[in-house]
């Protein structure tokens, strides 16, 4: 019952904006999905020109399953696009094949942020899953060193949601850079790119904002059992 006592309250804003954030990408990708670009460049374009003017020839590009499941693989240096992005010519495929290859990018020229995100990937992927374990038991156990191991544990989620910010800013800047300067997209179209790319950096703030609300909860929770 605890996941639901009144420490929840601390959530509440963060999950109305995360909430906003979803709602904003997703009809954001709906309206750029339909508009297609004029030169008629798809994703697929898009991110093979962007690797071989960045002599990137090495990385690879795949077509992967699932809706906005577009993303880099650093461990076997591919972009993996979705089938709408892949071979679809919308402003929304040309932003998001260019945004991926953002990524291919910082990893090639060894970008600081990245390198630490990447760094901190076990380490939040093994705090995420077993942060509730420890909090559980230390509650229902009275173990309060239990719970400040949870605590712990969430705050390096904390931080590699917070190191994300740059790196995903970065990919769409870099993004917006290679889609103007090789002349992919039109000037109104350039306009989409960065409407469409500002949406789904929102996503990110969002879900850091929601980490460090739930950090703040685990707190509450620890401080309240001492």
């Amino acid at each position: 019952m605890f996941l639901y006592d009144s420490t929840f309250l601390i959530l509440i804003p963060a999950l109305i904006i995360s909430g906003i954030a979803q709602f904003k990408i997703k009809s954001t990708y709906q309206k750029y999905a339909k508009k297609y670009s004029q030169k008629g460049f798809t994703g697929y374009d898009v991110a093979k020109a962007i690797l071989q003017e960045n002599n990137l020839n090495d990385v690879r590009i795949e077509q992967t399953k699932g809706k906005l499941s577009d993303h880099y693989d650093p461990r076997s240096n591919v972009i993996r696009l979705s089938k709408d992005v892949y071979s679809g010519s919308s402003i929304a495929s040309c932003s998001i094949a260019a945004h991926e290859v953002g990524h291919a990018i910082q990893h090639s020229n060894n970008y600081f942020p990245i390198t630490v995100r990447d760094a901190l990937v076990p380490v939040a992927n093994f705090g995420s899953k077993s942060v509730w374990i420890f909090v559980m038991l230390g509650l229902f156990l009275s173990i309060p060193s239990l719970v400040q191991a949870g605590v712990i544990l969430f705050a390096g989620v904390v931080l590699f949601q917070i190191v994300t910010l740059p790196v995903e800013f970065n990919a769409s800047k870099r993004a917006l850079i290679n889609l103007e300067g090789f002349n992919m997209l039109t000037n109104e179209e350039m306009s989409g790119a960065k409407k469409m790319l500002r949406a789904a950096a929102f996503t990110y703030v969002a879900a850091t904002l929601v980490a460090i609300s739930q950090l703040i909860r685990l707190l509450a929770l620890s401080n309240r059992r001492r």
